[in-house]
């Protein structure tokens, strides 16, 4: 019984690790629906840019990511870093309006398309607020 504890514990660590991979899965399963639905593959466009996010992060700032939200001044690539990733953040937005007012994909595909950049990025906050919580190491 005195086992008990842990092993909830370690339970909730694992539920929380699969509902941030089915959070994942759900983005990527959107992301590929708004292409075959309408058959048109215009928005896996998106993707180059939800590859491009964490790229300057991981070149620039050598921060960690509890510093990473914080408004302080910093370091100079540090705030390159930031400025990068929010442009890459919105062209993931961007890039599906775009294709949409040039008349290249439908409305329905687009809404698909910012339905899955908002999952993800809810995976991508939940992600980074278990893995700040002390008991989940």
């Amino acid at each position: 019984m005195a086992d008990w504890g842990a092993y909830v514990t370690g339970c909730l660590g694992s539920c929380r690790l699969a509902g941030l991979a089915f959070l994942f899965s759900v983005g990527i399963l959107l992301q590929i629906l708004g292409c075959a639905l309408y058959n048109n593959w215009w928005p896996m466009l998106t993707v180059l840019m939800y590859i491009m996010v964490p790229m300057p992060c991981l070149f620039f700032g050598n921060t960690s990511s509890s510093d990473f939200i914080s408004a302080g001044g910093g370091d100079d690539w540090a705030d390159a870093a930031k400025f990068l990733t929010g442009f890459s953040a919105v062209g993931s937005i961007a890039i599906p309006a775009i294709l949409r007012h040039a008349l290249l994909i439908e409305s329905g595909a687009m809404w698909i398309e910012f339905t899955s950049f908002f999952v993800l990025l809810a995976t991508v906050m939940l992600f980074q607020r278990v893995t700040q919580e002390e008991e989940y190491y």
